[in-house]
């Protein structure tokens, strides 16, 4: 089954949002298209949306406190701040409102994509809140993971790195993969903090039955559930 994904995009300028809307529907995304701040929010009360990216300098209400209204509804679905404004300050204001991620104006397709993608893998990550492996069980909500009277509470990207393995049983990801779904893509960290990760949930779960962390050699890892097979 083909997932599609409700993107809104909310963009007062006529070329750049067509534009846009023409790279979403090439990655066969769904492109909900809004002039404006009030505009996207009347789409939002009668449509699901999975992404939002939006501009800063927007008609009447601006981006920033477009998403700042978003967060505050309780509408948890990543938003992509879009803008020619490119300081830190900008940056900042703009994380600090509640967006997800920020690019600046003009943004490469490419780029744009690979960003949209690591959104929404994060976000399916962060819905999805349980797994249940036999006895084993992680809560995202609380970090934890659980067998019979074990019990531990993971520092947020050890346990985001578990979580991501065993959502997604028997594929492989590289490093690189894993770096920017869980460090973020413009995360400076190297690709060796991933190992580091893994040899840390090797070491806490390694004489767990129920899963294994498997290093492909050339490739990356994988996680290999060893029960419901």
């Amino acid at each position: 089954m083909i997932t599609t994904f409700n993107i809104l995009l909310v963009e007062d300028d006529f070329h750049t949002r067509k534009l846009i809307e023409d790279i979403l529907l090439d990655e066969r995304y769904t492109p909900v298209l809004a002039k404006d701040a009030q505009e996207a929010l009347n789409i939002m009360d009668r449509q699901h949306i999975d992404l939002m990216i939006t501009d800063i300098m927007l008609p009447g209400t601006d981006g920033y406190k477009l998403t700042e209204m978003i967060r505050d509804a309780g509408f948890a679905f990543p938003i992509l701040i879009m803008s020619a404004k490119e300081t830190i300050k900008d940056k900042r204001k703009g994380f600090l409102v509640g967006a997800d991620d920020y690019m600046v104006k003009p943004v490469d397709e490419e780029e744009l994509i690979l960003r949209i993608k690591a959104l929404l893998r994060r976000a399916k990550i962060v819905n999805d809140r349980k797994i249940v492996i036999g006895k084993v069980i992680l809560n995202y909500d609380s970090l934890t993971v659980r067998r019979k009277s074990e019990y531990y509470t993971l520092p947020q990207k050890e346990f985001m790195l578990l979580y991501k393995l065993l959502s997604n049983p028997d594929t492989i990801f590289t490093r690189r993969q894993l770096m920017d779904e869980i460090w973020g893509y413009d995360s400076q960290t190297d690709d060796h903090t991933v190992s580091v990760h893994i040899g840390r949930l090797r070491e806490r779960f390694g004489n767990w039955p129920e899963f294994d962390i498997v290093t492909v050699r050339g490739l990356g890892y994988k996680a290999v559930k060893n029960v419901g097979r």
